[in-house]
């Protein structure tokens, strides 16, 4: 079934809501397919916007999910809007029960050793009949073929059904745009900083904050070196209204 898009700034976000997220990327599995799945907020796209190399990254990608409330307020605003929020770390935690259920395998890319090891002990824990078949930390260099041709090699291998790559931005969606063409089969999703919620090394915002569409301040709350990031929030409004203006003249 042809998928329906909305351009947020030149980025094609995928309309949609998570239920039929989540069904259309298991019957990718199901059908023994691949796919590369970004999950976009305004920071990512005023990344792509001043990154012609990470632009092309993003639209190398099967889908691109409205992962931040900006990008769904931004569409309203747009008069095209988009159901809901579509996040990387809720598609994760959904298919980790999942793969439970139905014993899908699962490879992990991403974050520090200690981190990951622990990410990786937790799940264990609290999904005692997960299948994760491999894992490989985030620091490795992406400029070294022999380093990622290795971990490309050990993906291709082990051929998981789950590819969760938390490398960060832009990182990660590079990496994958680098080498899916190497790929036959699997969904690989981005999850940015997921691996560090899931070790409990911090702390995702309580659904009271979510509700009230303040989770980008609590995360700042938590890593107050993220402001930095957070200057893009305004710049994002700004071309999302010269937008409309634009599009009413």
């Amino acid at each position: 079934m042809e998928m329906n898009y909305v351009d947020i700034l030149g980025i094609p976000i995928t309309r949609t809501d998570h239920q039929s997220m989540k069904r259309r990327l298991i019957s990718h599995i199901e059908q023994d397919e691949k796919a590369f799945v970004v999950t976009a907020n305004p920071e990512i796209v005023m990344e792509a916007r001043k990154d012609a190399r990470y632009m092309n990254s993003i639209l190398t990608a099967t889908y691109v999910t409205a992962d931040g409330i900006g990008i769904v307020k931004a569409s309203r605003i747009l008069n095209n809007p988009l159901p809901e929020r579509v996040t990387g770390y809720d598609l994760m935690i959904d298919f980790l029960r999942t793969s439970q259920e139905r014993s899908y395998t699962i490879f992990l890319l991403g974050a520090e050793k200690e981190v990951l090891n622990t990410t990786v002990r937790n799940l264990e824990k609290h999904y005692p009949n997960i299948r994760i078949v491999g894992y490989h930390d985030g620091y490795f260099n992406m400029a070294d073929k022999e380093e990622s041709a290795y971990i490309v090699e050990r993906i291709r291998t082990l051929s998981p059904d789950f590819i969760f790559v938390g490398l960060g931005v832009p990182r990660q969606e590079n990496w994958v745009a680098d080498h899916y063409h190497h790929f036959d089969r699997g969904v690989f999703l981005c999850v940015g900083g997921s691996f560090d919620v899931l070790a409990g090394v911090t702390k995702r915002a309580p659904i009271s904050w979510q509700n009230c569409n303040l989770e980008w301040l609590y995360r700042l709350f938590q890593q107050p070196a993220r402001w930095k990031r957070m200057v893009s929030l305004p710049h994002f409004a700004a071309h999302i209204y010269k937008e409309k203006v634009a599009k009413r003249k």
